[in-house]
């Protein structure tokens, strides 16, 4: 009885995430669209998306449903995809490379991504023939191949023996090459951006999604979809990683391969959120771990854990955002940057004290 009883309960569990994590993110995507500067109830969202996805005929007012359905509904869709896909990315770079501080914004990958959106945006870059995601992407890529070629110059590398030499070689160069790519950031603002054209690049590079709209959530979507299915096809490779490249071969894994195609998904993940968000921190940084507390180690129950905690804790960031300075709008990554930070020193003086 008591081994049948063990056996079952994965199974519950299982099917307790089926239900449970679409009805935390519904929960969570109804609150981001009804709080704001103007409370809207929650009969009139539920009649909005009636009439837009049902086509019912509830009356409404014009105002309200426009609010609701092309501003308000879309941001908050796309704040659960930017913060879903930011924690995967975590996730999947402290795997990988063995190290707890690494995610997208230590590693250089925001930071190459906002250079490469702003090159194309400010700077014109490829005259008209490249898109916005494209030039976020190839920095991305950009910046983490100098972090890797940093990092091996060091006498390290990203993953095998000597790991503490490795993680603090593949951080120090993280950092440099995030200063890197900042500076060449703001030195493509200073040069080719007028006052106004400045200020707002400024404002959406610490993190803005008040120009969201469904054009962004058809491409943000598939993105973090597509993340999370790539990262759960390959949730045994990480769990054999977190045993370092050497370990993961052992055990039959394609280290090379699967390390190349988990890097260029995370990196092209990170470059699409960045090239509608700009740069949003700490989110890969604190909710991979603090999903480590709650669900273990295993990426089988990890990966969707961190995905549906990074959803929510960005959009209740969102929320905070709109409504913490009446009249004004904060940048998103202000407030997961006074969040994460306090977080992350919790989490880091707790695990500190249980080894």
């Amino acid at each position: 009885m008591n081994l049948a009883a063990t056996l079952h309960l994965p199974v519950v569990l299982r099917w307790r995430w089926v239900w449970l994590a679409p009805s935390t993110l519904f929960v969570a995507v109804i609150a981001g669209t009804a709080i704001g500067e103007t409370a809207i109830p929650l009969e009139t969202i539920l009649k909005v998306l009636a009439n837009r996805l049902w086509g019912a005929e509830h009356v409404v007012d014009r105002i309200d449903a426009g609010i609701i359905w092309n501003y308000r509904l879309s941001r908050a869709i796309l704040a659960a995809c930017c913060g879903a896909g930011l924690a995967l990315s975590g996730v999947v770079l402290q795997a990988l490379l063995r190290n707890p501080l690494a995610d997208p914004f230590l590693m250089g990958i925001s930071a190459g991504a906002s250079t490469g959106a702003v090159a194309v945006t400010i700077a014109g870059l490829g005259a008209g023939a490249v898109t916005l995601s494209l030039g976020a992407f190839a920095g991305a890529g950009l910046a983490f191949s100098l972090v890797v070629l940093l990092a091996r110059a060091a006498g390290s590398g990203t993953g095998g023996g000597r790991s503490a030499q490795a993680a603090g070689a593949i951080i120090l160069a993280g950092i440099a090459g995030s200063q890197l790519f900042n500076a060449l950031t703001a030195f493509i603002i200073a040069k080719s951006a007028n006052a106004e054209q400045a200020r707002g690049i400024m404002f959406w590079l610490m993190g803005n999604l008040s120009g969201v709209r469904w054009d962004d959530v058809t491409l943000g979507l598939p993105a973090a979809l597509g993340g999370l299915l790539v990262c759960l096809w390959h949730r045994r490779a990480l769990d054999a990683f977190t045993f370092g490249a050497d370990s993961a071969a052992s055990m039959g894994i394609a280290v090379r391969r699967v390390r190349a195609i988990l890097i260029a998904v995370m990196a092209l993940v990170t470059a699409t959120m960045v090239s509608m968000v700009g740069a949003i921190g700490f989110v890969g940084l604190v909710i991979p771990h603090a999903m480590r507390f709650l669900v273990g180690n295993r990426h089988t129950r990890l990966i969707p854990a961190s995905a549906l905690a990074g959803a929510v804790f960005l959009i209740g960031a969102d929320i905070v955002s709109r409504v913490i300075v009446p009249g004004q709008v904060l940048p998103i990554g202000v407030v997961t940057a006074l969040v994460g930070a306090p977080a992350f020193a919790v989490i880091l003086i707790r695990g500190t004290r249980t080894r």
